[in-house]
């Protein structure tokens, strides 16, 4: 296993370039099953959950190739229609495949997914939108089996707002026959681009960018192509980088609409952002003021920039509350923050941070994707030295962070193969 070796405190300045969605590109790949042919994805993320996905189309009869960030998927060749545990438990997106098999084979056996182990995060949104569909869909020995002659177009409606559930309705409800209705769907940036990616594959889909969906079924689609959007996450995070740290950092390739919830709120605390058609530029605050959040579904603050709001907070002067509305034990780095001298307690579903004057490096342990991240932003600012320990699933959602940290006036380094 890696780990990342950070001597904090030093002041970060420059331009990062914001690489290519992962959520995006995770639902992106699975919607090329939906057609026959060749499709190329630009702008692709090197993370290890692409990794993943790739691993698990090939096992479908997809052959797939990345080259300079530019993904090409043959889809001609598939011939089994079964997403294998020993690749599914790594990712719970894996469940996307679930929809498009159905839709075009009539088919699919889905391992239940793994990932991140926090919080509530139900199928059965997904399971009850592919049977509204007219599919039979049972649960066996830890599988999703999935059977249709066809799908039929129905109204779904989803009492929580889901992006996994409405990715694959989207996708499962557009070669159903008649017309399908989608409520309360979810309008993250990554559902928009998925559907936008359908109607280029041929799809007829109304609605886009809302919570209200409706898709006019057709008999088939054909490949496309299509540029994964910037992810916001990792511009968010390299955002509040650039707040801990001091000087002035612009992201390149970036799209500020997507990033309004983030962005308002370090505005808040003290930052001064300024934003082009795709940069946003960000100068860090004389002072950092305590700014409360809730993280919520899109528009909202997202859940995955409160672990690295947290960090922010922990330095900030006075005290604040982040709380999540979505998941409700996401708070697995407050012990290790506490180890580098934060002072947090943890009720329910919040944490009330109050902010101190600086943290002291120490070693400490990532538990999950943004986790990871958060340490690695309290590490910056870190007195000493903090050894960020189990990097690879900072892995799965940030390429290269050390390179690009680097790059800006960070000093870190990752130590590769030793036993921790």
């Amino acid at each position: 296993m890696d780990k990342f070796v950070i001597n904090g405190g030093r002041t970060l300045n420059g331009s990062v370039a914001i690489s290519g969605a992962k959520n995006a590109t995770l639902a992106l790949m699975p919607a090329t099953i939906l057609a026959g042919g060749i499709s190329r994805l630009s702008n692709t993320p090197a993370l290890r959950d692409v990794t993943t996905m790739s691993a698990l189309l090939r096992t479908m009869g997809i052959d797939i190739e990345m080259r300079e960030h530019t993904l090409t998927l043959d889809t001609r060749g598939i011939d089994k229609f079964e997403a294998p545990y020993e690749h599914v438990k790594k990712m719970r997106a894996s469940i996307y495949v679930l929809g498009p098999l159905v839709a075009r084979f009539g088919q699919a056996k889905v391992s239940l997914p793994g990932g991140c182990a926090w919080g509530p995060r139900p199928v059965n949104l997904h399971i009850e939108a592919i049977r509204k569909l007219g599919a039979e869909v049972d649960l066996q020995e830890g599988y999703i089996v999935a059977r249709a002659s066809h799908l039929e177009g129905a109204r779904i409606h989803f009492d929580v707002s889901s992006v996994g559930a409405t990715g694959n309705a989207l996708m499962a409800s557009v070669l159903a026959r008649g017309t399908t209705v989608i409520d309360n769907a979810a309008i993250e940036p990554e559902i928009t681009q998925l559907a936008e990616y359908l109607v280029a594959m041929g799809a007829r889909i109304a609605g886009l960018g809302t919570n209200r969906l409706e898709v006019e079924g057709v008999r088939e689609l054909h490949a496309a192509d299509a540029t994964t959007i910037p992810d916001r996450i990792e511009a968010g995070t390299f955002l509040v980088a650039g707040a801990l740290c001091g000087g002035t950092i612009t992201l390149t390739g970036a799209q500020a609409g997507h990033l309004t919830a983030i962005i308002a709120k370090l505005e808040d605390a003290g930052s001064e952002i300024s934003a082009t058609s795709d940069t946003v530029t960000i100068k860090a605050p004389r002072k950092l003021r305590s700014v409360d959040v809730t993280a919520s579904i899109y528009p909202g603050f997202p859940t995955d920039m409160q672990a690295q709001w947290t960090a922010l907070m922990a330095v900030a002067e006075g005290a604040s509350v982040v709380t999540d509305s979505i998941y409700f034990d996401r708070f697995k780095h407050i012990p290790e923050l506490l180890r580098l001298g934060a002072d947090i307690d943890v009720k329910d579903n919040a944490a009330f941070v109050r902010g101190v004057r600086s943290l002291t490096g120490a070693k400490v342990m990532s538990t999950d994707l943004r986790a990871s991240a958060s340490l690695i932003l309290a590490g910056l600012i870190a007195r000493g030295t903090t050894e960020v320990l189990r990097v690879y699933h900072l892995d799965r959602g940030y390429e290269s962070i050390e390179k690009k940290l680097r790059a800006l006036g960070a000093d870190i380094k990752r130590v590769t193969g030793e036993e921790f």
